[in-house]
């Protein structure tokens, strides 16, 4: 059952101007998780010269990663605050990134205008998960790649994201998540299927260090009861 009083996105617009600063504790490991994440990315896509939308960009962590390994990033998001804050860093580092506000359910783009969509930490937040991977699945070209993380609905998965992440080590804002629309691996893929798309590997990706500040690092890991991480891919148009 929904817990209205959950899956807060106002957080993002809350610490927009802070995003950058370093100075708030969950901001800093969203920011650290992107690693882990990418660890994992790289040996599944070439980022050079790719269009990539990084959809759920929030204050552009993950965007600027991208355009670091020389993808042509395009950061959405519904939070204006956050992408405002995203395009100030960008423009004030010399990066070519583009920002606009939207929704997954309804994106603002062409059919089949990028090579690759990234969606992290946002697929358990959306209102309408089947809109939003076949929006994915639209905008992708043929041939493309959706990468991507989310939450799995598992006793554990509560125990860490709610119990633990949010109320008692704070590392996320109370309220940041409802478990109600955390996704089992087995839902994603029919999603991905039903939308067109062909499901690749997954894995997990888990707290695997620490940091002088006591923050959380992150690296795949095998198991895939809490985070999981996967891939999926546009058929090619028959030759």
């Amino acid at each position: 059952m929904r817990d209205t009083d959950r899956n807060d996105l106002g957080i993002y617009d809350d610490v927009a101007d802070q995003w950058w600063s370093d100075d708030i504790r969950w901001v800093r490991t969203l920011r650290n998780m992107v690693p882990g994440r990418l660890a994992w990315f790289d040996k599944r896509i070439d980022w050079a010269g790719k269009r990539v939308l990084d959809l759920g960009c929030a204050g552009g962590f993950m965007a600027e990663a991208l355009s670091d390994r020389g993808a042509i990033v395009t950061g959405l998001d519904p939070a204006a605050d956050a992408i405002r804050a995203a395009q100030a860093h960008a423009d004030a580092t010399g990066r070519d990134i583009t920002y606009d506000v939207g929704i997954g359910e309804s994106l603002p783009y062409e059919d089949g205008c990028f090579d690759a969509v990234v969606c992290v930490d946002v697929l358990e937040h959306v209102s309408d998960l089947q809109l939003v991977v076949g929006e994915v699945s639209r905008v992708l070209r043929p041939g493309g790649m959706f990468l991507f993380d989310t939450i799995n609905r598992t006793r554990i998965a509560h125990l860490v994201t709610i119990t633990m992440a949010e109320n008692v080590l704070g590392l996320l804002p109370r309220g940041t998540h409802d478990p109600a629309l955390f996704i089992r691996p087995s839902e994603l893929r029919k999603t991905l299927t039903d939308a067109g798309l062909v499901a690749g590997a997954f894995t997990g990706l888990a707290p695997r260090g620490i940091t002088t500040r006591l923050d959380f690092t992150f690296a795949p890991f095998p198991s895939q009861s809490v985070i999981y991480m996967g891939t999926a891919r546009k058929p090619k148009a028959p030759t």
